[in-house]
C-alpha cells in the first residue's frame, strides 16, 4: 500500500463527515420547515377572494357606528381584516365566517399578530348554514346573487342590526345610507341598512 494515498483518504472522510453533518442539521427540528399544508374548501367558494382596502374597512365600520358592545360578523371574512379592525380600533368583538381553510388560517395568524385573539374568532363554514343571528353588525363584500340569497336571513335579524355591504346592494331593499369611496376600480358604493321592526316594510328606517 502506498503511503501517499492516506492524505487523500483523510480528505474524503472529512468531506463525507461534513456532508453528513449538513444533512442532519437540515433535518433537525430547529431547521426551517415547510409551511403546514391547509386542506381545500368543502366546496367552491361563492366569490373569489378580493381583500377590502383598509380605508374602505374603516368607512364600513364608521358607517355602522361600531362601538365596544357590538358583535361584528363578517360574512366571507377573507384574511380577517374587518373583524380584527373592529376589535382593535373600535373595541368590539368579531366573528369571521369563511369556507376556505386557507383564509381561516391567515385570519388566525393575523389575529395573533394583532394580539386580538381574545376578541375575535373565525369559523370555517358555509355562509348559508351558519347562524349569525347574534350579530349587531354584519359586513358583506360578496356578489349580487349571494347578497340576494342572504337577504331573507339578513332581513330576519333582530331589529336595529346594522348591515354594511361594499359595492353591491340588496335589490329593492332601500338602504338607509350610501357612501361613495374611491378604489383602484374607480368610485364604488358602501351601503348601510338598519333592520326595521318586525312587520315594517324593508324601506322603512329605524330611528
Amino acid at each position: 500500500m502506498r503511503i501517499d494515498s492516506f492524505p487523500m483518504r483523510i480528505q474524503d472522510l472529512a468531506a463525507a463527515f461534513l456532508l453528513t453533518a449538513t444533512l442532519l442539521a437540515s433535518a433537525s427540528p430547529s431547521a426551517q420547515t415547510a409551511p403546514a399544508q391547509v386542506g381545500a374548501p368543502a366546496r367552491t367558494p361563492d366569490v373569489p377572494y378580493e381583500p377590502t382596502p383598509p380605508d374602505v374597512v374603516k368607512t364600513m365600520l364608521d358607517l355602522a357606528k361600531v362601538v365596544p358592545n357590538d358583535l361584528v360578523y363578517d360574512l366571507g371574512s377573507g384574511d380577517g381584516r374587518i373583524v380584527i379592525m373592529a376589535a382593535k380600533e373600535y373595541g368590539a368583538r368579531g366573528v369571521g365566517i369563511d369556507i376556505d381553510p386557507q383564509r381561516i388560517a391567515e385570519s388566525n395568524a393575523n389575529a395573533r399578530r394583532a394580539e386580538m385573539t381574545a376578541r375575535v374568532r373565525f369559523i370555517e363554514d358555509d355562509l348559508f348554514s351558519t347562524d349569525f343571528s347574534p350579530a349587531t353588525v354584519v359586513t358583506l363584500f360578496l356578489w349580487p346573487n349571494v347578497n340576494m340569497q342572504l337577504r331573507p336571513v339578513l332581513r330576519a335579524l333582530k331589529p336595529g342590526t346594522r348591515i354594511v355591504s361594499y359595492v353591491h346592494d340588496l335589490g329593492d331593499w332601500r338602504p338607509d345610507k350610501v357612501v361613495k369611496v374611491q378604489s383602484r376600480h374607480g368610485e364604488r358604493n358602501v351601503y348601510l341598512w338598519v333592520v326595521p321592526p318586525v312587520g315594517a316594510p324593508t324601506g322603512e328606517r329605524v330611528h
